[in-house]
Formats: structure tokens, sequence, C-alpha cells
């Protein structure tokens, strides 16, 4: 019987890099922000609600949608956050149903990974058996995404702010992994959660 699992993280919490040691072992990984992205594109439904709610000039000159000039107007405006969240959530979420059912059928002992940001804030844990949170210190975060995007540390702060805390999130968790003492600790923890989820699975 496959076993679906929610990973989440705060933002340089080294989240992704957990879901690509998971990957190397064979779970399968649905990416919850490639999935937004796809969304997205020109004239897909969630594109034309956005257009709809934002305004043109989101857009870039060949129509695609400049995510990170909306990521700095919904970091800034919990309201504007909603109506993103309200657009994109549900599409996300029902695609991620999708893809864990073609891979129910191709492996019926799959291990399934969503690596999604807001997986809790989105509701989608509830559609999950197991959540893992990946967790670090904030200055660890707030280095990794300045080395990453080139960001401030101002900016990286207001994003961290924008999100659910870490303590908060601590209480939705199955597995915790803590990626504090760098990625060989983390992966010899993905290492024994792996061998736990398969025996679920």
């Amino acid at each position: 019987m496959s076993i679906l699992i929610g990973l989440t993280g705060n933002i340089g919490s080294g989240k992704s890099l957990a879901a690509s040691y998971f990957k190397e072992l064979g779970a399968y990984i649905i990416d919850a922000d490639l999935i937004s992205r796809q969304l997205v594109v020109p004239h897909q439904p969630a594109w034309e609600e956005i257009v709809d709610k934002f305004g043109k000039e989101y857009l870039n000159s060949d129509k695609t949608l400049n995510r990170s000039k909306l990521a700095v107007e919904v970091f800034q405006s919990a309201k504007k956050r909603d109506t993103l969240e309200v657009i994109l959530h549900r599409r996300v979420i029902a695609e991620e149903k999708n893809i864990y059912s073609d891979h129910q059928k191709i492996n019926p002992e799959a291990v399934v990974i969503i690596d999604s940001a807001l997986l809790i804030e989105s509701q989608n844990y509830k559609n999950v058996a197991k959540v893992i949170i990946v967790q670090s210190t904030q200055n660890k975060q707030i280095q990794r995404v300045m080395n990453r995007d080139g960001e401030s540390r101002a900016s990286v702060k207001s994003r961290l702010k924008s999100q659910m805390s870490l303590e908060e999130k601590l209480n939705y968790a199955d597995y915790v992994l803590d990626n504090t003492r760098g990625r060989d600790l983390l992966k010899s923890q993905v290492h024994r959660l792996y061998s736990e989820l398969k025996t679920l699975a």
C-alpha cells in the first residue's frame, strides 16, 4: 500500500535538500512549487484569475507572470497573500492528488512525498498520512537564502516573518529533521526515516 507524506519547512530550512535525499533513495517527489509555476503559464485559468485580481502590471513583456514582483507584493500584504492563495491552493492540491494517483498505479508500494512550503497553511496536511518538518536556526536560514537568492538580510527576515513560525508548524509534525549541523547529518536522518516510511508503505 503506497503512502503519501508531506514535507515542509520554512524558507532556507533545507526542505528541498531533504527532498533530494529522499528522491535519491527512491521516493517519488511531488514539487508543489513546480506545479504552481505550471498553473500560472499564460492563459491558464489561474493566470487569468491572477491578472484579473492583481492587474497586468504583474506581467512581463512576454505575458508570463512576474513572480518576483508578485512575491514582494504578497509578502507585504496578508490580504493580497490570501487572495493569491485562494487562487492557487485548491488547484495545486487537485494536481497533487492526480499525480499521487498516477504513482499509486505504477507502484502500489510507493513512498510519495509532497515537497511544499505551504503544506500546513494550505490545509493540505490533512490529505497526507504523515508530516515531516525540516528545521534549522533562523540565522542559518537567513544566510542560506541570502547566498541563494542574493537578497538582503532585512528582506529575508521580512519573508520569514510572513510565514507561520517554526514553533507553530512543529505542532503538526510526525517527524522532525534537524538541519542545523550540516548535510551529512541531515542525509543520515533522511536515510533512517526513509526506511521507516518504506515499512509503512
